[in-house]
């Protein structure tokens, strides 16, 4: 991606751990990389189709002020969260704030923090077959598209499908949710989790019926096995029901540990199917 960079934007704001600090201020050196698409900009010539620095340097300004932090990690993060939100099209932000007056009572340039956030591609697999499914569903789409770290959610046609697994049980509704979050994995499946919370999952028989199943399957690139979380979703590629939506919403999309493209898979996976009765 591009990158319109911001280097040493001076503010004189009220932050750090002593209670001299929060009264007379000190000065802060604030630096802004922002990644995001300028071929636009570079073709038209026109602002609209970038960022203004100049309104990224009044932000920074506004926000650190605007606040009195004992930790220069909590006005990285708080910098980096409003720049995300506030600018559409930037995708990643990196910021270092630096501290040239911090109290350590030795001689040194500065100190500083410095951090990097993102908006990440997510795919979450939903699935209902209890009650009202389609509802639960739109319950959800609805609860996720209103958490303040998700943006651009899209949801793929829902379809009725056989249960998996344990097949004495109502069929499924399901689809799959893709949009950008900030959230990392983990803090991500803590809010799939209590939004499963609220439509009274239960979670009493393996692949068992359920109010509502969220799942999520990829995020980003990433490859990881935690003890709670495994992406990309290990059962993804053995399930019609998971990759005929995904398709829909990701036709191009390429199975990160796999290498292989998810239409290829799917198409295997049908044919299988329909060879086997």
């Amino acid at each position: 991606m591009d990158e319109i960079r911001i280097k040493n934007l001076e503010v004189f704001a009220f932050h750090g751990v002593y209670r001299e600090e929060n009264v007379l201020g000190q000065k802060f050196l604030v630096d802004a990389s922002l990644f995001l698409d300028t071929r636009r900009a570079g073709l038209t010539d026109e602002l609209e189709c970038s960022v203004s620095y100049g309104d990224v340097c009044r932000l920074i300004d506004r926000e650190m002020k605007s606040q009195n932090a004992k930790l220069l990690e909590c006005v990285a993060e708080h910098l980096a969260d409003q720049i995300l939100h506030t600018f559409s099209s930037v995708k990643e932000v990196e910021i270092e704030i630096k501290k040239p007056w911090a109290p350590v009572r030795m001689h040194m340039d500065y100190a500083s923090v410095r951090i990097k956030r993102k908006w990440h591609d997510t795919f979450i697999g939903v699935g209902s077959n209890m009650g009202d499914r389609k509802q639960y569903i739109n319950n959800a789409e609805n609860e996720i598209r209103s958490l303040s770290e998700i943006r651009n959610l899209r949801m793929a046609p829902v379809i009725e499908t056989e249960p998996y697994g344990y097949t004495n049980q109502g069929k499924f509704l399901n689809t799959v949710f893709s949009f950008e979050t900030l959230y990392t994995p983990e803090e991500l499946l803590e809010e799939l989790h209590r939004i499963e919370k609220n439509a009274n999952r239960e979670r009493k028989i393996h692949w068992g019926p359920r109010t509502l199943d969220l799942d999520i399957l990829l995020y980003d690139d990433l490859i990881t096995q935690e003890e709670k979380l495994t992406i990309p979703h290990p059962e993804m590629t053995k399930r019609l029901f998971v990759l005929e939506p995904l398709c829909h919403l990701y036709p191009q999309g390429i199975h990160p540990l796999l290498h292989r493209r998810f239409m290829d898979i799917y198409e295997e996976l049908k044919k299988e199917e329909q060879e086997n009765g």
